[in-house]
């Protein structure tokens, strides 16, 4: 799958480009008509799929409604609304008018999709939208890789526009490893910086491989800041037969699910080190009721929002900025709030290049609200994946299936439960667990109890607990990695730079206004 989404990227990424060429459009305005014709592209594989398990039910052609489509967990698509119909026009067709009718039809049709599609096709020279529906036709898109595409989009136009790390791509094995340790079988899920839905569709990808109805099991709710991405969100759940309530919102000053302790599971990949909340305007929002940091930094704003979002049986799990583990000051006394609550669950270190966007490493956080009144109420389990990983292209990496699962299976292990094997890492866990009971494993896992935790200054970094083990030897090019350190290097010194000088205007103003 990896393999061919790599061909599948650089296929829509020479559409884009083609697209560009073409049009003078900015880099921003290109992603929206390119998606679009994703999603119907995607939406037009479903509905044939459909029509053929229709077939199979003996239904014919010509009694079948849009509910019979709707009932399969697909969206309904008229004749004119299918990417099919779309290439059997003519070169010398009005293309862009032929696409935004078939948006018109597909939001018609589907009531829950009223406003999402994109429109303004005609913007664009027939020429270019003939050879985009040419690349786009071979797309055998599945699963999550809509919103992986999406988020690839993403990155590449920010890295064209010069934003660099301004948007994060959350790779599918790690959704998946944050979905396998939260097991969310059924409830209510909540996403605060939901991005495209990829956390709503591996959630639900996890409650139908264990042969249940995702869509009776899960309700899910997001808010998302970019209303391009909100509705991308929409797309994507519409997509894969989900319901769901994304709504546009900047979650930190705004709340529109009523969170405050009403979810099951919250699970988010929320952007790292964001400076500039107005945290005047949250200092009466109880959902902040561990205290404001003082720092200028939003990690432990967003960690409390997960935290409180939860209710007294919910679970959470995002990634997070490894600095965050071993914050001081206000952030320190925040985190050891939370820890002596006995709701911190789970710690895994991920290593680097799990991101398309950005090579650097990053953390995941569990919470279980359920944990403070059980056994392991005193205990948090830290976990070092960094050794597991795939190497995809030279500067990508994710986790094999069978690493993914025997990471979930030691948590399964720590807490008592059944680990499994549809992913064959069965021997891998005998390798490391004998008995097929947790034990701390040097290198890889260690159940830490508070005490521990206390002595080590509350810190949440996995590598002050779990130690040293064998390793295998990173593979890297180590030109190419000095290289992407010295850029950061950079940045962070420009930063530095910029910092410095706002303190000296700042102090200057204050000694004029003397």
């Amino acid at each position: 799958m990896s393999a061919d989404l790599v061909a599948i990227e650089n296929r829509l990424w020479a559409a884009a480009d083609q697209l560009w060429a073409n049009t003078g459009l900015k880099p921003a305005e290109f992603s929206t008509p390119v998606l679009g014709l994703i999603f119907l592209r995607y939406a037009d594989k479903r509905f044939g799929e459909a029509e053929q398990l229709l077939d199979t039910k003996g239904i014919p052609p010509d009694e079948r409604e849009a509910m019979d489509y709707q009932a399969e967990g697909v969206l309904y698509l008229p004749l004119q609304a299918r990417f099919s119909h779309l290439l059997t026009l003519t070169e010398g067709a009005n293309l862009g008018r032929a696409i935004a009718t078939a948006m018109e039809l597909v939001e018609a049709h589907n009531p829950e999709l009223q406003g999402v599609l994109p429109r303004g096709y005609n913007l664009l020279p027939n020429a270019t939208l003939v050879e985009l529906l040419r690349l786009l036709a071979p797309l055998d898109l599945e699963g999550d890789a809509f919103g992986k595409v999406y988020e690839y989009f993403l990155g590449n136009f920010a890295l064209k526009e010069g934003q660099k790390g301004g948007v994060f791509y959350t790779p599918t094995s790690i959704v998946r490893l944050i979905v396998e340790i939260l097991q969310p079988f059924h409830g209510r899920i909540f996403d605060p910086a939901c991005g495209s839905g990829g956390m709503f569709v591996q959630s639900a990808a996890f409650v139908q491989r264990h042969q249940k109805n995702a869509t009776r099991e899960l309700t899910v709710f997001g808010t998302e800041k970019a209303s391009d991405t909100v509705k991308l969100a929409k797309m994507n759940l519409a997509v894969h037969g989900l319901s769901g309530d994304v709504r546009e919102a900047n979650t930190y000053y705004e709340d529109p699910h009523k969170a405050l302790g009403r979810f099951d599971f919250v699970m988010a990949n929320p952007p790292f080190n964001v400076s500039g909340v107005d945290k005047d305007r949250l200092k009466d929002d109880p959902r902040f009721a561990l205290g404001l940091p003082s720092t200028d930094n939003a990690n432990y704003l967003w960690i409390q929002l997960f935290a409180s979002s939860l209710n007294e049986n919910g679970r959470a799990g995002f990634v997070m900025a490894n600095s965050a583990g071993d914050a001081r000051g206000s952030e320190l006394e925040i985190r050891k709030k939370l820890i002596q609550s006995g709701a911190v669950d789970v710690i895994v270190s991920i290593g680097s290049n799990f991101f398309y966007t950005v090579t650097l490493p990053c953390t995941l956080w569990f919470f279980d609200r359920a944990k403070a009144r059980g056994p392991l109420k005193d205990k948090v389990l830290f976990v070092d994946a960094r050794p597991f990983f795939k190497q995809v292209t030279r500067a990508i990496r994710e986790f094999a299936p069978e690493q993914l699962e025997f990471l979930a299976n030691v948590v399964r292990l720590y807490r008592g439960e059944a680990p499994e094997f549809d992913e064959g890492s069965k021997a891998m866990l005998g390798e490391h667990f004998a008995g097929k009971t947790y034990a701390d494993v040097a290198g890889l896992c260690k159940a830490a109890t508070l005490a521990e935790i206390e002595a080590q200054g509350w810190s949440l970094n996995p590598g002050r607990y779990v130690g040293v083990g064998a390793r295998a030897a990173d593979e890297f090019d180590f030109a190419e990695r000095l290289e992407e350190l010295n850029e950061e290097l950079e940045l962070l010194n420009a930063s530095a730079t910029e910092l410095q000088v706002r303190i000296s205007e700042g102090v200057a103003g204050l000694l004029e206004a003397r």
